[in-house]
C-alpha cells in the first residue's frame, strides 16, 4: 500500500483542526468583529480580551515550536524581508470596514454558513471571487503597483521582518534572547491584561474561546510544519487564515482536477463543518436570508472589500490578527490596528450615514 501524499496528510490535519476551530467559534460566539462592536456600542471588552488571549496563546505556542526546532517559523509568508507596510494599512482598513458591511470577518462568515446563514453563502462566494481576482486577476495589477512601495529590509541589514531579528540587530542581543524576551513581554503582557479583568475571568465561554482558538493556530503550524515536512515534497508552512483560502476553495470547487486541497482549503471546510455540528447540537441551526435589497447590497460591498483588503494586508482578523501576530512579524500589528480602526469606522458609518462623519466619530471628533 503506497503512502499517502503529504498534501492529503496535511489536509486531513487541517480539516480536524478547522472542525475544532469552527465548533469552538460557534459554541463560544468567538467573533472578532463582534468584539469591536461590543466595545463601540456597549463598552464591553470581554470578547476583545478573548481575541487577545487567543493572540497570547498562539504567540507563546508558536514561538515554543520554533525555539525547540519543531518548526522553522522563518519559512512562513509573514517573515520575508519584504515589508508591505502600505498593503497592511490600506488592506487592513478595507477589510475592517468591509467586515462590518458583510456581517462578520472571514471566520465568522464560515461559522455562519455552518449555522444556516444564506447571506454568508453569498459573502463567501463574492469574498472568494475578489480575493482570487486580487491574487491573480484584474485587481492584481493594482496590488503589484502597491507592492512597489514595499521596503526590502534586507537592504537595511535585517534578515527578516520578524521583530526578534530587528530587536537583535538594533540591540546586539542574540536572536534567540530577543525572541524569548519579546514572547514573554508581548504574550505575557496580553495574557495578564486579559485575566486582570474580573468580568472576563468570570466569562468561561470567552476564556475557553480564546484558549482553544489560540491553540488551534499553534496546531495549524504544527500540522503544516511537522506533517508537511517531507524532504522531497514539503507542504508550505501555514496556519489559519480565511481570505486567500476561501478563494482557493472556490477554485478547487470549480476545477477539481487542476487544484489541490492545501492547508487553507481544508481548514475552510473544517470550520464550516465544525460550526454546523455545534449549531445542530445546540439547536441553533437556522436558515436566514437577506432582509431586502439594501441588506444584500451592503453584504456584497462588504464581501468585495474583505476579499480585496484581506489579500493586500496578507491576512484577516485571524490571518494577521492571530496567526500573523504569533510569528512576531512587523506587519501583523500594523495590519491588526488598521483592521480594528476600519471596523470602528464601518460601525460609525452605519450610524452616521456618511464616510466623513464616520471617520470623525471614530477619531472622537464627531
Amino acid at each position: 500500500m503506497s503512502e499517502l501524499p503529504v498534501t492529503t496528510i496535511v489536509g486531513a490535519g487541517a480539516f480536524v483542526a478547522g472542525t475544532l476551530f469552527g465548533w469552538t467559534a460557534q459554541k463560544t460566539n468567538f467573533c472578532t468583529m463582534g468584539a469591536i462592536s461590543d466595545i463601540v456600542f456597549m463598552g464591553d471588552w470581554r470578547r476583545f480580551r478573548a481575541w487577545m488571549l487567543a493572540v497570547a496563546v498562539a504567540l507563546a505556542g508558536t514561538q515554543i515550536l520554533h525555539l525547540t526546532g519543531t518548526i522553522n517559523i522563518g519559512k512562513s509568508i509573514y517573515l520575508t524581508p519584504n515589508f508591505g507596510w502600505a498593503g497592511a494599512i490600506l488592506g487592513g482598513l478595507m477589510f475592517g470596514f468591509g467586515m462590518t458591511m458583510g456581517g462578520g470577518c472571514g471566520n465568522k462568515t464560515l461559522v455562519r454558513i455552518g449555522g444556516g446563514n444564506l447571506k454568508s453563502v453569498v459573502v463567501f462566494l463574492v469574498l472568494g471571487f475578489f480575493s482570487y481576482m486580487t491574487l491573480r486577476g484584474l485587481i492584481a495589477l493594482g496590488r503589484i503597483q502597491l507592492e512597489a512601495s514595499n521596503i526590502n529590509l534586507a537592504d537595511l541589514g535585517f534578515a527578516t521582518q520578524g521583530l526578534p531579528d530587528i530587536v537583535a540587530k538594533l540591540t546586539g542581543l542574540s536572536a534567540q534572547t530577543a525572541r524569548v524576551a519579546l514572547t514573554a513581554v508581548i504574550g505575557g503582557g496580553l495574557a495578564a491584561w486579559c485575566f486582570k479583568d474580573s468580568e472576563f475571568r468570570g466569562s468561561s465561554h470567552d476564556v475557553v474561546g480564546g484558549l482553544v482558538i489560540g491553540l488551534m493556530v499553534v496546531a495549524g503550524w504544527a500540522v503544516s510544519g511537522v506533517l508537511g515536512a517531507d524532504e522531497f515534497d514539503p507542504a508550505p508552512l501555514s496556519s489559519f487564515t480565511f481570505v486567500a483560502p476561501i478563494g482557493g476553495a472556490l477554485q478547487y470547487l470549480m476545477s477539481f482536477t487542476g487544484a489541490t486541497i492545501d492547508f487553507g482549503v481544508a481548514a475552510v471546510g473544517g470550520v464550516i463543518f465544525g460550526a454546523f455540528l455545534a449549531a445542530k447540537a445546540s439547536g441553533k441551526f437556522q436558515w436566514e436570508s437577506f432582509a431586502g435589497t439594501d441588506d444584500m447590497l451592503r453584504h456584497l460591498v462588504g464581501a468585495a472589500l474583505m476579499g480585496t483588503g484581506g489579500v493586500l494586508a496578507l491576512g484577516c482578523t485571524v490571518g494577521q490578527g492571530i496567526t500573523g501576530m504569533s510569528t512576531l512579524a512587523l506587519s501583523a500589528p500594523i495590519a491588526l490596528a488598521a483592521i480594528v480602526f476600519g471596523g470602528v469606522v464601518g460601525m460609525k458609518y452605519l450610524e452616521e450615514g456618511t464616510l466623513s462623519g464616520a471617520v470623525k466619530a471614530a477619531l472622537g471628533r464627531g
